[in-house]
């Protein structure tokens, strides 16, 4: 059973998609500007199908987004070309805080990405969604102009796992329910009622992600929500159902960096306790005609500096 504040927060800071109409949002006065940032590797296939929908639906004079910003994280395929094409605005990581070596990982081109707008309000869309509609932009931000107590906003949706013709409902959420749900359970329970804590869909206050720091790897999303939370308490999140997502599934090599990454995220940040080492690698193995072949895999744990301090 949820804890009461859980059930209470659960009810008052969930809505649907339906319940945010663009229209709406846009008579708000002093509005804020809105940047999509779309963090994107080798994402050709999608990614011109996204930006093309948000410009359409939300750019333009009066619209409700302020620029489209896809940030490459060094694609050999044609995805900066796609981008640029349907109207984004391409930027390589490398060219953000030139200053600053490079890092491999999301939250590494994430955090670049803040540092290359200026908009008061940014939306994190995946660049591999395959049912992206611009509604999820409008409901994305439409608690954070109605709410001034709102920080971050995080998206819910149902995860279908889709393998050919085979399609398991609610299968795609492996690293969620196998990973961050039970760490959530055990050391922020507080956040149960967070449907999708790893939803790389979300919208923030720009002050808010000048505020934190980022892993560079795939325990992004779990940092900003349980350091948001942190700083701000429970009734700062938000959260949008969006209905079904479907997008490019990870294989279980893929899954188990990312559930490392996130681990050691959550284990930076559990309270009390010595905080080891973080790992930089994670040893998996292949079946070979000759036994088990030990495979080294990289992991993006290092955390880059909230970036108000490198203003400063």
């Amino acid at each position: 059973m949820l804890p009461q504040t859980v059930a209470t927060w659960l009810a008052s800071h969930t809505t649907a998609m339906a319940d945010w109409q663009s229209d709406d949002l846009l008579s708000q006065p002093g509005r804020p500007s809105i940047a999509v940032i779309l963090p994107a590797l080798n994402e050709a296939a999608t990614v011109g199908t996204i930006v093309t929908a948000i410009r359409e639906a939300h750019a333009g004079l009066g619209g409700l987004v302020s620029e489209v910003v896809v940030i490459d994280s060094g694609s050999t395929d044609a995805t900066a070309q796609v981008a640029a094409a349907a109207g984004a605005r391409v930027v390589s990581k490398n060219d953000v805080l030139a200053a600053i070596p490079v890092a491999a990982g999301k939250g590494e081109a994430m955090w670049r990405g803040v540092a290359a707008t200026s908009a008061d309000i940014v939306v994190f869309v995946d660049a591999d969604l395959q049912s992206f509609t611009p509604d999820y932009i409008t409901a994305l931000v439409g608690p954070l102009l109605t709410d001034d107590r709102i920080q971050l906003v995080k998206a819910i949706y149902e995860r279908p796992l889709v393998a050919g013709d085979h399609v398991v409902p609610a299968g795609g959420g492996r690293v969620t329910e196998l990973v961050a749900r039970p760490l959530l359970n055990q050391f922020w329970p507080e956040l149960t009622g967070v449907v999708q804590p790893l939803a790389g869909e979300y919208a923030a206050r720009r002050t808010l992600l000048e505020s934190l720091p980022f892993p560079t790897g795939y325990g992004v999303e779990f940092a900003l929500m349980v350091d948001t939370y942190e700083q701000h308490g429970l009734a700062a999140l938000a959260q949008v159902d969006l209905g079904v997502r479907v997008h490019r599934h990870h294989n279980d090599q893929g899954l188990g960096v990312m559930a490392a990454e996130i681990l050691a995220t959550a284990i930076h940040r559990k309270p009390g306790g010595a905080v080891p080492t973080n790992p930089t690698s994670l040893t998996q193995f292949e079946r070979t005609g000759e036994g088990y072949l030990p495979h080294d895999r990289p992991l993006a744990t290092d955390e880059r500096p909230p970036l108000r301090t490198l203003q400063a």
